[in-house]
């Protein structure tokens, strides 16, 4: 008689062709002190990018509010020179009107409405700045886990 050849089963081929999980794998090489070490790592390299993220949106924002001062400055500078030139030139049109003192008041109360229409429109760039959104969006993210203030199910 011919021994019978021992059979492969289809469940047994399959268990050993089953591919693990890279997890799996850390939890059956690695110590508890060794996975604790790589999750420090990771938290501190996802710190460090958090700060960089946060300082590349400070200086965008720091931008955005360079050009609103800047529209301010131009506003007090255009102002002032629409002032000085426009001021005396309606100044004397009008006192061929009335006296030449109340024609100055005139004048300058008309150039005061317009620097602070300017003011008004460079304070509404300086107030449109939207800070860090990228930056508080993503520490939203970090797992409730890393948050000792908040009990984790």
């Amino acid at each position: 008689m011919t021994e019978p050849t021992p059979r492969v089963t289809h469940h047994a081929a399959s268990r050993a062709e089953v591919p693990r999980s890279e997890a799996e794998v850390r939890a059956r090489t690695e110590s508890l002190g060794e996975m604790f070490a790589s999750f420090s790592r990771n938290l501190s390299d996802l710190m460090r990018q958090e700060v960089q993220l946060a300082k590349a949106e400070a200086a965008q924002s720091a931008r955005q509010g360079g050009r609103g001062a800047g529209m301010l400055a131009g506003a007090a500078v255009g102002g002032f020179l629409a002032l000085l030139f426009l001021s005396l030139a309606l100044m004397w049109a009008l006192g061929a009107v009335m006296h030449l003192g109340f024609a100055a008041v005139i004048v300058a109360l008309i150039w005061a409405a317009v620097a602070a229409a300017l003011a008004m429109s460079g304070k509404k760039q300086l107030e449109n700045m939207k800070g860090l959104p990228q930056t508080q969006d993503t520490i939203g993210d970090i797992p409730p886990t890393l948050n000792p203030n908040k009990e984790t199910p």
